[in-house]
């Protein structure tokens, strides 16, 4: 049978849970981050000087951030903090600022964050996290391999990368973008044809690169190496 101590603590946790929440409706300025996958990140509060009894609740959700992951409270004297099992060692709050570390992010910690305080008065604060992988490093092929007319004036070409989320993939000539595509179908490669004119004393730099919000990958042409039409069809890397 629960203690009176505990009764009175359920029941004060619960009235400022619903407080903070019809505040919060009211809405405040969301935060947006983007990382990268397996770093680790913090989100910052832009406070200091939380009260030392303070509550502090940070929730998380895909869209709505619903579900508590960290509740960190004084109760006889004593700070209890409760994770939740899903981040279980890869939380760590600083008192004092309310700022949340998540070690070892992943694509499926991306979401909505929820910081609420609750002390003399309610503070709230949200924080829009996008998680993505780094880019793959694009690959370029001369077509001819694939039944493209050959040509001594031409070299036809074509850049592939491996697809994901928000990535783009893009022809350069010098500091000129050329071309640019992308597909939400994640299931098939990016792929982008280039067609260069070719001249005894052709100084153009191409270079294909991949690139989502949070990182870019980069591969030089090599116009002697793909474009030898006295050589076998070939491929640069990087």
């Amino acid at each position: 049978m629960a203690s009176e101590d505990d009764k009175y603590y359920s029941r004060n946790q619960d009235s400022l849970l619903l407080l903070c929440c019809l505040l919060c409706a009211a809405g405040d300025e969301t935060v947006k981050l983007q990382e990268v996958e397996g770093t680790t990140i913090t989100l910052h509060t832009g406070r200091t000087g939380i009260q030392s009894d303070a509550q502090i609740l940070w929730s998380y959700g895909p869209e709505k951030a619903q579900k508590k992951i960290l509740n960190s409270q004084v109760f006889k004297g004593e700070t209890v903090t409760e994770i939740s099992e899903r981040f279980k060692e890869r939380l760590q709050l600083d008192r004092t600022s309310g700022a949340l570390t998540i070690r070892n992010i992943s694509r499926n910690d991306s979401g909505v964050y929820l910081l609420q305080v609750i002390a003399d008065d309610i503070i709230s604060r949200t924080f829009s996290v996008s998680v993505y992988a780094p880019v793959s490093t694009p690959v370029i092929r001369n077509e001819r391999g694939n039944g493209s007319v050959s040509s001594t004036e031409q070299c036809f070409l074509l850049c592939t990368v491996e697809n994901g989320e928000d990535v783009k993939l893009s022809w350069y000539r010098g500091n000129e973008r050329l071309s640019i595509t992308n597909n939400t179908d994640l299931s098939v490669p990016l792929n982008l044809p280039l067609q260069i004119q070719l001249h005894d004393n052709n100084t153009n730099t191409y270079i294909c690169v991949s690139a989502n919000p949070v990182s870019n990958k980069t591969t030089s042409l090599n116009i002697t190496q793909l474009c030898d039409h006295n050589s076998g069809t070939s491929e640069s890397h990087f």
